[in-house]
């Protein structure tokens, strides 16, 4: 109805794809913001060829990390309208608080090391490379404890994996599967960990990281996508090779 400046489109597609059509019925221009999800979108030959025209024709092209914005310009290299913006987190709702309660409920002793990670439950997110050097960290270190918080998504679910693998290993009473946690209620259950790690094989920006720090954790995660410009210093964090197993260990 001609109130519409600008159509603002999050992830280039299919919703990028969709406000280039847009534009180009309407004439309103458009915007996109590259979130993580590009670069196995850059991998498939068609959907590319969507990407090139999606970049080409926006007013203005946002990516949440360098390694993104990288992935762009190998696609259209000649677009100029382009800046990086890293996601933020909000440190009202993720800060460091008491977590014992959630070490009651699960089990877990005042003195047990426990790591932690957030995400989907697909093979992208790296749960199983975590309980796969699970064992070895716990002839290391003794009582050892890996918290899994997360759903399945739109990539798929892992989950009935995940468990065959954790009964295999013997590890029933050591990894805990707690299922999607809404956001405003993760500051305890991070709070309860001493370490949050992220084995992934590819992030945009991984708010997780930025939450967990919140929370005071030092994070370990693998050198994939934007992780390594999220854990920028040796203060908050390691950076470690991916699919590196004695590195994640």
């Amino acid at each position: 109805q001609g109130r519409v400046d600008i159509v603002d489109a999050h992830f280039a597609y299919p919703e990028g794809d969709a406000a280039r059509l847009i534009s180009r019925w309407t004439g309103i221009p458009y915007a996109v913001t590259l979130r993580g999800t590009e670069v196995r979108h850059a991998g498939v030959p068609w959907i590319r060829r969507r990407l090139e025209l999606t970049f080409r024709g926006s007013r203005l092209l946002i990516a949440v990390s360098d390694s993104l914005l990288d992935v762009a310009l190998s696609i259209a290299p000649d677009i100029d309208k382009h800046v990086m913006i890293g996601n933020g987190v909000d440190t009202e709702v993720f800060r460091r608080c008491d977590g014992r309660a959630v070490r009651e409920k699960l089990g877990i002793r005042p003195s047990a090391h426990v790591l932690v990670t957030v995400g989907g439950l697909v093979p992208r997110k790296g749960f199983h490379r975590v309980i796969a050097v699970l064992p070895e960290i716990r002839r290391s270190l003794g009582d050892v404890h890996y918290l899994i918080v997360g759903g399945p998504s739109a990539e798929g679910d892992y989950s009935a994996e995940l468990r065959r693998q954790i009964a295999a290993t013997g590890q029933q009473s050591h990894v805990h599967m707690l299922g999607p946690i809404p956001s405003r209620e993760l500051a305890p259950v991070l709070s309860a960990s001493n370490v949050f790690v992220l084995a992934t094989s590819n992030e945009g920006w991984a708010n997780v990281l930025l939450e967990a720090m919140a929370c005071g954790l030092p994070v370990v995660a693998t050198d994939r996508g934007g992780n390594s410009q999220v854990v920028c210093s040796k203060d908050i964090g390691v950076i470690v090779p991916f699919d590196d197993s004695e590195a994640l260990k």
